[in-house]
């Protein structure tokens, strides 16, 4: 009897620590300028945050079914719609014909109006209405097991008090003005915070430009960050400065396509924040041309808009220390980047 007690503890020992050894794993999956980025915990739950869009093939669909078979999953515990453009949650239906959707995750009701909006929510419901939901707030925490992930914007309103560690004055925000308010859905978007140990990534969907100055201004109420997945897939209409410097991202994730997003002004904010180290995209950006797209080898897809897309993705892999690699799908292209000092 004792044999078989010790045996059984030497099992879990082993398991806990296979368990522990697991890393952090993030696949931003192309969706040709929308979002669809499948986040898998060491414990092995998944967070999809977004669909990206339909499609008669269901293309966005079925990156996204190979990118959580490449997991060894199938299932997806969490959807995380950040807001509800077509680019964002539009690939809802399709997705949900073709693995199992467990908990929906959204910041409530859409704010905009008119035949196609409304359309759109209701094929987003009614397939939200046959699983579990959650409208989620500054603040929350969505219970993913392994990892931290905190909800920092959600219907139009931020988190009031500053993370751990955070709080200081700005002083990227005296030299940033405002924008006109957007009252769309883009200045809705679900934010969050992925922190596993001392490695953390952020995703604000597509909040604008107000919205994000709120976050950070006067004081950062966020702190640094080792990889920023660039706000509204790199356009001008996002991607403050004030908020970017402020981040003071080792690394950026830039979600484009080859003709939206990566943006030449986008661009030059990441490239010009202190302490940044590389750029990395999903598209090579037409409008960025030579001189505001990374090196070749940090782009998984490249080539204009003519050319057939073959939906090359990045995955990022972290472990507790804040050491964490990208890899390139389209070339192998990998780097390691050690843990910030």
């Amino acid at each position: 009897m004792r044999k078989t007690s010790v045996a059984v503890f030497l099992f879990l020992v082993c398991a806990l620590r296979a368990w522990a050894a697991r890393p952090l794993e993030v696949y931003f999956i192309d969706v040709e300028g929308g979002q669809a980025t499948f986040v898998v915990s060491p414990s092995g739950q998944s967070l999809l945050i977004d669909t990206g869009w339909p499609d008669a093939k269901g293309r966005d669909a079925e990156r996204i079914v190979a990118a959580a078979k490449l997991a060894g999953l199938d299932r997806i515990d969490y959807l995380l719609i950040t807001h509800y453009h077509m680019d964002h949650v539009g690939g809802v239906p399709q997705l949900a014909a073709r693995i199992p959707l467990r908990t929906f995750l959204d910041h409530g009701p859409s704010v905009e109006s008119g035949k196609d909006a409304a359309q759109l929510f209701a094929d987003y419901q009614r397939v939200r209405d046959k699983g579990k939901h959650q409208q989620v707030k500054p603040g929350d925490r969505i219970p993913i097991k392994g990892i931290d992930v905190q909800v920092l914007t959600a219907a139009d309103e931020e988190i009031t008090e500053p993370l751990p560690g955070a709080g200081g004055p700005n002083p990227f925000c005296a030299s940033v003005p405002r924008h006109e308010n957007d009252p769309s859905e883009n200045a809705q978007s679900v934010g969050i915070l992925i922190t596993f140990g001392k490695f953390r990534m952020i995703d604000l969907g597509d909040l604008t430009w107000n919205k994000e100055l709120e976050l950070v201004c006067p004081n950062n109420k966020v702190g640094s960050v080792d990889v920023y997945l660039s706000t509204h897939h790199g356009m001008n209409l996002s991607g403050a400065p004030a908020i970017v410097h402020a981040l003071h991202p080792r690394v950026a994730v830039i979600n484009n396509g080859a003709r939206k997003g990566g943006s030449p002004e986008a661009w030059d904010t990441i490239r010009s924040s202190p302490g940044i180290k590389d750029i990395w995209q999903l598209h090579y950006s037409v409008a960025g041309e030579t001189d505001h797209n990374a090196p070749d080898p940090f782009i998984a897809n490249v080539g204009n808009a003519d050319d057939v897309c073959r939906g090359n993705w990045i995955k990022l892999t972290a472990d507790g220390s804040g050491l964490f690699t990208l890899t390139n799908s389209r070339n192998g292209k990998m780097k390691i980047y050690k843990p910030a000092p």
